[in-house]
Formats: C-alpha cells, structure tokens, sequence
C-alpha cells in the first residue's frame, strides 16, 4: 500500500511487520515476509500486537491489512511446522500453540473495535484466506487469487473455515474447502468474499478511498455498530432485535448522535467528539 505518509518501522514487532504508517487516522500495516508472507508465530505475534496497540490509540480510525511482494498471505508457515515433527511429542503442542494464536490474531479482527480492511493485491490461501474472511472488508486487485487448499495435502482447512462460512454462503464456502481450487477475485467478489474487485492500478486508491470514508464518521458510532453487529450475527431472531434496540437506545444517548442529528437538520458538517 502506497502512504500518504512516510511509513515508519514498528520497531516492537519483529522484522516481519515492517510497516506501520497512519495518516489521516488509517493505520496501514503491511505484512513483509517474503515470498509467502507466511503466518509464522513471528508474523502472528507481531500482527497481534500491532492490532493491540491500534486498539487503545484514538488517531486510528481505520485499520488496513496489507502486504509488501506478490503474495498476500499463503497462510501457515509449513516450514516452521515440518520442523517441529522433530520434537518428543512429535509437534503437537507446537501445532497446538500455533492454531490457538492463529484463532486469537482472527478474533482480535473479529472483536477489535476499528473497522478492518484488506487489501489484496496478490494471492491469499489457507490461513491467508481466512485473514481475508476475518476482516470487515476486502477489496482484491484483478489478479489476486483465494483458495483453502489444505485438502490437497492432506489437511482439511478448518480452522480457515471457520471465517469462510461466516462469510461465504455454505455451498461456497464447502466447495473451497472440498476442491481446494484457486477462484478469481471477480468469483470472490461474486462468492461475498471481497467487497470489491478492481485493476491493480486501482486497489491503492479505492482501499485509500474506502477507509477514508469510513474514517470520517464518528468513532463511537463505528466502535458500536461493529461490536453489535458480529454479536448479534450469533443470536436468534428475536434476541437479535431485542439486543440491537437496546443498543440504539444507548447509541441515541450518546453525545455523537445528538451532534450528529443536530448537524443533519441544521445542515452543516458534524463535530464528533466520539463520546
């Protein structure tokens, strides 16, 4: 992703974060890790923190996932892993520690209070996919690639599928993890699994374009409407309504939406205060 800003190194994550830039409230990481930018412990462990630290800092509004190379993510490092097999317990509580932060780097997305976007400019698969399916949004150059090919090696992706059917319909979503076959940005698209799909040339402005948008609302507002709607995406119908009305009540309460409403009738630009 190209910045507005000078990217400047985030120096408390490990080399394979490089890149952590914010301007005009988006905070842009880019994973670096070539050629695969593997999901090593490394990798997670620097992504997670720099996802923690985003949390609590009140110039982001946005938050893009990126990456630097070819590759967007080709999932886990398989490498790092093999290497375990050497262990006395033959790896498992190496592949139990690494499924375990894996599914905690996808939740930090999932409950982090920041919009996420990913912006896709090459090939996303297995664990990579899920990182796609985990964010709010993505948007995918012409020539990027998703696929959870795990079944291929013997390895059904399941924890990817997690993410995938929550945001793919079923038969998608087992049609990916049954073939393991590459599809296209535009059948992504098509799938639900990227919001947009446009020429490579295009992606840094439209991602740039997209969060800027979104970052021009009231935090408070973004912070509430995201929580409320992955929480009540898990409920029945009528505790879904229940759940939400009292949100909107609480949101009516707040100072945001009285400037906001006040802003609106009165015809001028709001001032959010994010209380």
């Amino acid at each position: 992703m190209a910045q507005t800003a000078q990217a400047r190194p985030d120096t408390q994550a490990p080399p394979a974060l490089v890149r952590a830039a914010c301007s005009g409230g988006v905070l842009t990481l880019a994973l670096s890790n070539p050629p695969a930018n593997a999901l090593s412990i490394a990798m997670m462990k620097a992504l997670k923190g720099a996802l923690d630290r985003a949390r609590g800092d009140d110039d982001v509004k946005v938050v893009v996932l990126a990456h630097e190379g070819k590759v967007f993510c080709a999932g886990h490092d398989l490498k790092e892993m093999t290497a375990h097999r050497a262990d006395p317990d033959w790896g498992r509580a190496f592949f139990t520690e690494t499924m375990a932060l894996c599914s905690e780097v996808m939740q930090t997305i999932v409950r982090h209070p920041k919009p996420v976007i990913a912006a896709v400019g090459g090939v996303a698969t297995a664990a990579g996919c899920q990182l796609v399916a985990s964010c709010d949004l993505a948007v995918a150059a012409h020539g990027a690639r998703f696929a959870t090919p795990g079944v291929n090696i013997g390895l059904f992706c399941s924890t990817p599928m997690v993410a995938l059917s929550r945001n793919v319909s079923r038969k998608h979503a087992m049609e990916m993890l049954l073939t393991g076959e590459m599809i296209d940005a535009e059948t992504a698209l098509s799938f639900g699994l990227v919001n947009r799909a446009v020429p490579p040339e295009a992606l840094n402005r439209t991602v740039s374009e997209l969060a800027q948008t979104i970052a021009s609302k009231s935090p408070l507002t973004l912070k509430t409407g995201k929580e409320a709607f992955y929480a009540q995406a898990e409920m029945g119908l009528a505790e879904a309504y229940d759940y939400a009305a009292r949100v909107m009540v609480e949101n009516m309460m707040a100072r945001d939406a009285e400037e906001g409403i006040d802003a609106f009738i009165e015809k001028r630009k709001p001032e959010w205060k994010g209380e």
